[in-house]
């Protein structure tokens, strides 16, 4: 059943509204592919950040989803504010993130929703419309990539793993290159495959380290239940799993202990 023909429930099984919301994703990222590699016009938010044509009509698509499906529910969305529910249940969505690739027209760009009970996040899904890609958890269900389970990599040591980050300058602005450059001399192998798709690569196993200096939180929600259900961690960078803390960090977990040093060595 498509998110548009759902029923109005809202006690519904967290695997229920699991489905729902990679359905409602899925019909979100079609809409950013209509504009995927046409060279969109671009504007300016307030914050200098660019927004385009394609980052609103997701919004209002996911939007549209939710309210239908779940009309008591709470909506707080990147481009346009929030709506207060009356329930518990507040879905938290970026609908496009990683905007700067996707004017570039490179793939790594993700809509993301998070529902959160009492504040909590329960359940996240991150789908990439330009790979195929879809990764989703809910609490108590494991972490799929499209369809399959999905875990974080067995890496242990410091030296055999991959650490990724959205731009190392931005680390540098927001004071933690030392973090950056201590990872670099202890890693195998470092990229700036960033935004949402760096923290799914921990997710499934692709990279065990994800840095990120600054985050909303809709870049965090889908991202929490997404990443622990996978095996791994997401935290601010003091080590609390939260979606709130302003930046994130994703690990594998095996070395959450050994990064954490490293950014308290480095403050």
């Amino acid at each position: 059943m498509s998110a548009d023909s759902r029923p109005a429930h809202d006690d519904l099984a967290p695997r229920t509204m699991l489905d729902f919301a990679v359905d409602a994703a899925w019909q979100a990222g079609k809409i950013t592919l209509e504009y995927f590699q046409t060279g969109p016009a671009v504007e300016r938010k307030a914050d200098a950040s660019p927004v385009t044509l394609a980052d609103r009509r997701a919004e209002e698509k996911l939007r549209e989803c939710i309210q239908h499906a779940f009309p008591e529910h709470g909506i707080l969305g990147e481009e346009f504010g929030e709506v207060f529910g009356r329930t518990p249940y507040r879905w938290v969505v970026d609908p496009l993130d990683g905007t700067r690739s996707f004017i570039q027209g490179v793939p790594l760009y993700g809509v993301m929703l998070g529902l959160e009970y009492h504040g909590r996040v329960i359940l996240g899904v991150v789908h990439f419309p330009a790979l195929g890609e879809t990764v989703y958890a809910a609490k108590g269900e494991g972490c799929y990539w499209n369809g399959r389970r999905a875990h974080v990599s067995t890496v242990t040591h410091l030296e055999e793993a991959v650490v990724v980050a959205t731009s190392v300058q931005s680390l540098y602005d927001e004071g933690r290159g030392s973090v950056f450059d201590t990872l670099q001399g202890q890693t195998r192998l470092q990229r700036t495959w960033g935004d949402c798709y760096g923290h799914i690569l921990v997710a499934t196993g692709r990279a065990e380290v994800m840095l990120d200096p600054i985050l909303n939180i809709w870049d965090c929600a889908a991202l929490l239940p997404i990443l622990e259900e996978a095996g791994g961690t997401f935290t601010d960078w003091y080590g609390t799993a939260t979606h709130t803390g302003g930046n994130g960090l994703s690990t594998n977990g095996h070395l959450f202990r050994q990064v954490m040093e490293i950014i308290q060595r480095n403050p």
